[in-house]
Order: C-alpha cells, then structure tokens, then sequence
C-alpha cells in the first residue's frame, strides 16, 4: 500500500516542529549567554565590535537552507495530497446548511460517508448554499466546499472504525453541529451494502463496533 496523506503530512509537521523547535533553543541560550557575559558588571566600558565574515555567510546560507528543504518537503507532501490514485471510488460531497449529503457511484445517497477498507476514496466537494469546508481530522485532509465550484481531495481508509466529518468554516447558526461520519468498512461487507436498495443504507453494525477507531489516533 502506498503511504498514506497522514503519514506525509505527519511527517512534514514533526519536521517543522523539530526544526523550530532547535533554532529556538539555540537562539534562546545564546541569548541567555550573551546577557551574562557581556552583562555591566562584566564590561562596565562598552567596547565596538567588529563585523564576522563567517558568521554573517552561515546565519545567512543556514536559514535559506532550512527554508528550501521546508518547501521542497511541503511541496512533496502537497502534491501527493492533489494527485488521486487512478482507481480512486468518486464519490459526490454535498454540504448545506447544516449537514453532508454523500452520492455514490450507482446513484445511493446517504448523510453518513460509508467507504471500503484500503480503497482510495476522491470526494467531489460541492455546495447548495454558503461556503463550507469538508474536513476529516484523522485522514489530515480538508477542502472548501464553494457554490458553483466543484473542488476535491482524496484518503484512503487505513483501518475499520468510525471517524468524524466536521464543516471547518464558519457557516451560519448551527455550524457546530453539522458534523457526521466516514465508517469504514471491510471491503465484502461493504460490498454488499453498496448493492442494497436506497432504504438499506445502514451498514453492518457488529464489525464497525468492534473495530470502532479513535477519531485522533492512528
């Protein structure tokens, strides 16, 4: 299986957080230091100091560095995200104020996002109204739902259970609460209740209980 848009976008964040996080403790205990050693009471007569070829070149060459490997691992990660797999199930996202309206390819709709385990799922975002913003925490992926515009993103499920589907935009009085689920399924049960009539749109309940997953968590 291919790696996953959590992962890249997991791994691009802890990237970002590392590199952050030493450019800070280097500036803050230079900082300390310089406070110290060249406090008043140290130095009571101030004396000029001199430019430093070697350190002018590095804090400006080591930066432009850091910035470019950041991009090129951004960039890496974001084009994956945009480029679904050509086997990808195409399922219609419709948003409104205030719920989420799936249509799959044979026609069936439903307000709960059911997928198969291990296929790659690309989400055909629209909206009926104002501005929304699909998102789903645990696959890391978002997108504007736009009136008169069709955008998309893609996931693929990676484990059985239960994930939240939340609007990320600000749309109107009851913007908290338009929230469902994506339930992911093993692909022989889902396969079966895809062929179902429009009224049986409820999927099997004991393996998604038992497998029932952590929005969060990996």
């Amino acid at each position: 299986m291919k790696p996953s848009i959590q992962s890249q976008t997991d791994t691009t964040f802890i990237i970002i957080v590392a590199i952050s996080t030493v450019l800070l403790l280097i500036v803050t205990v230079l900082m300390i230091y310089f406070v110290i050693r060249y406090s008043k009471k140290r130095n009571p007569k101030p004396a000029n100091i001199h430019g430093n070829t070697l350190l002018e070149v590095l804090w400006t060459v080591i930066p432009v560095i850091l910035v470019l490997f950041i991009f090129f691992q951004s960039f890496s990660a974001f084009k994956y995200m945009r480029k679904a797999p050509a086997d990808s199930m195409e399922i219609t996202v419709t948003g409104q104020m205030w719920k989420w309206t799936f249509e799959y390819p044979n026609g069936k709709k439903t307000d709960t996002l059911y997928v198969p385990l291990y296929k790659p799922i690309k989400a055909l975002i629209k909206s009926l109204d104002v501005n929304h913003s699909f998102y789903l925490p645990y696959f890391r992926v978002k997108e504007d739902a736009i009136p008169g515009r069709t955008n998309y993103l893609w996931f693929q499920p990676d484990r059985l259970g239960r994930f939240t589907i939340t609007c990320a935009e600000y749309c109107g009085l009851e913007h908290a609460y338009m929230q469902t689920q994506v339930v992911v399924m093993p692909e022989d049960e889902f396969a079966e209740w895809y062929v179902k009539p429009q009224d049986s749109t409820a999927a099997p309940k004991d393996s998604i209980n038992k497998n029932s997953a952590d929005t969060f968590k990996k």
